[in-house]
């Protein structure tokens, strides 16, 4: 499966803004973001007119950069979104949120979308009573997410819980943290999507 396997703290910089990649370190003064707030790389600071394109281009790859996904993967998500009946952009911000790394990282069983890829990777997750390792597995409305039994011990669903333990989780999710487990109640709608995210610039971008 190919992934990015640069500097998480690049990305943010390069957009200007936090992506939360990398859990906890985003919320404190260590964060990338706030100690040098200009874009990575020789020329950084330098400040530059971007055009339409440009504009465009940067909210495809945030869009990207949030949900951890490579290029032909996220095309291939528009061209569903596109044939689906309803809004272009927010059939595909819908098709984002229902892949399983997400869903687990939402229901706060992993503190950020990278370590949700991972522990599914790793097997930890059943999907309706069978495990799942596919990251980029779509759920739907009445499927079951739980922790693998053999997991549920584990330390670091503990420590994972200290840090998420205070998050809301969304309205179309139900959880139950005590026993590591969660339940898709519906997909989500464009008000439940909490990322600034302009998707209708994604759609222009891929519309030309």
């Amino acid at each position: 499966m190919a992934r990015y396997t640069g500097a998480s703290c690049k990305l943010c910089r390069r957009e200007g803004q936090k992506l939360f990649l990398k859990a906890e370190r985003c919320y404190t003064n260590k964060c990338s973001v706030d100690r040098r707030p200009y874009a990575p790389g020789m020329h950084k600071q330098q400040r530059k007119k971007v055009s339409e394109y440009g504009i465009q281009l940067r909210e495809k790859q945030k869009a990207k950069r949030f949900y951890g996904i490579l290029e032909s993967q996220f095309r291939k998500y528009y061209e569903i979104a596109l044939r689906k009946k309803g809004v272009t952009g927010e059939n595909l911000l819908q098709i984002l949120e229902s892949r399983l790394d997400n869903v687990v990282h939402r229901m706060g069983l992993g503190s950020s979308r990278e370590e949700a890829r991972q522990l599914v990777t790793h097997g930890h997750f059943y999907v309706n009573g069978r495990r799942v390792n596919i990251p980029s597995f779509l759920v739907k409305p009445g499927d079951e997410i739980s922790v693998a039994p053999s997991s549920k011990k584990s330390p670091r669903f503990k420590e994972i819980l200290d840090i998420t333990g205070s998050k809301v989780v969304p309205k179309w999710l139900e959880v139950d943290q005590e026993n590591l487990n969660g339940k898709v109640i519906a997909l989500p709608e464009r008000e439940d999507i909490d990322l600034p995210i302009q998707e209708h610039l994604i759609v222009e971008l891929y519309s030309k």
